[in-house]
């Protein structure tokens, strides 16, 4: 990853989600950058504990991730309790500060673009959402944007990514575990799709850049502008693996909505990088794969 100098050394940082899948990643990625890591604990919609909690780590930077990340998950009320208002009590909670943080990173989701009608999704488009996970995203954006002339926030549109670590419910996790394991079949939902599946130290890597550098009330897609199919993942992995998996379509797994292809226009972010001599460095998809096949290896003896 690309640890280039940048101004947030010997700062605070408030990272929410800090227990998630990517939330570690980023705690790592910011103590190594010198950054004092603060962790949040309240529950985003109590209000009374989360203020507390905000007002006494007296954050410089803020770098919100808690969510909830499946997107198939049927309480579907939950998205906007946590999504929309539980960051709108977060964001409430950062206005009380005596002195406001010198950026909020807010972690919103590629889905609020729904099936574009772009060959690659760029931040200015008409956002399509097709579920309630992507509405409530769209929902938390919005609410977002009326902070703005309060707090120095910035909004990132991360797309598909994995890493080790990530839970087996996602798609790629899932694949890896069933060739790790040499087992003769899998069953998958919807085939025909494309995605981006970008590495978790690159999303963070973009995060902590755009927490330095990002512009105030503007939106960056996370981002490679690389399409994968599903074959060709089950290709490389096979290709690693030696291992060959039938495929097998459970019509339980399929989604009456899909987002057939989810890719992204990188070029906001690699220029706000360029211009200060700044790029993501991204791990190939087969280092990935590897590290995450090393890992479910072990974890299986």
């Amino acid at each position: 990853m690309n640890q280039a100098k940048h101004h947030l050394n010997s700062s605070n940082i408030l990272i929410t989600g800090a227990r998630g899948f990517t939330g570690l990643y980023l705690k790592d990625a910011a103590q190594k950058s010198g950054l004092k890591v603060h962790e949040l604990t309240s529950n985003l919609n109590d209000v009374e504990a989360l203020e507390k909690e905000v007002l006494s780590a007296t954050p410089d930077y803020v770098a919100h991730l808690a969510g909830i990340s499946f997107v198939a998950s049927k309480d579907h009320e939950a998205f906007y309790r946590v999504h929309a208002l539980g960051t709108s009590n977060l964001l409430q909670a950062l206005t009380k500060l005596e002195k406001a943080p010198k950026k909020v990173l807010l972690a919103s989701s590629a889905t609020v673009y729904g099936n574009s009608a772009n060959h690659l999704s760029v931040e200015d488009q008409a956002l399509t959402p097709i579920d309630h996970y992507a509405i409530s995203k769209v929902a938390m954006e919005e609410m977002a944007k009326t902070f703005f002339n309060r707090l120095p926030i910035v909004i990132a549109r991360p797309f598909n990514y994995t890493g080790v670590g990530q839970k087996g419910n996602f798609l790629i996790p899932k694949l890896v575990d069933h060739f790790a394991k040499r087992k003769p079949f899998i069953e998958l939902g919807n085939l025909n799709i494309e995605r981006e599946f970008n590495d978790v130290n690159m999303i963070c890597d973009a995060y902590l850049k755009l927490l330095d550098l990002g512009k105030e009330n503007e939106i960056y897609n996370v981002c490679s502008g690389q399409a994968r199919s599903l074959q060709f993942v089950m290709d490389t992995l096979k290709q690693i693996t030696g291992h060959d998996i039938e495929i097998r379509v459970n019509p339980d797994f399929v989604r009456a909505s899909e987002v057939h292809r989810m890719v992204g226009n990188p070029e906001k972010l690699n220029h706000l990088l360029a211009s200060n001599a700044l790029s993501l460095q991204a791990p190939a998809l087969e280092y990935t794969f590897k590290q995450m096949l090393t890992a479910s290896s072990i974890l299986s003896t």
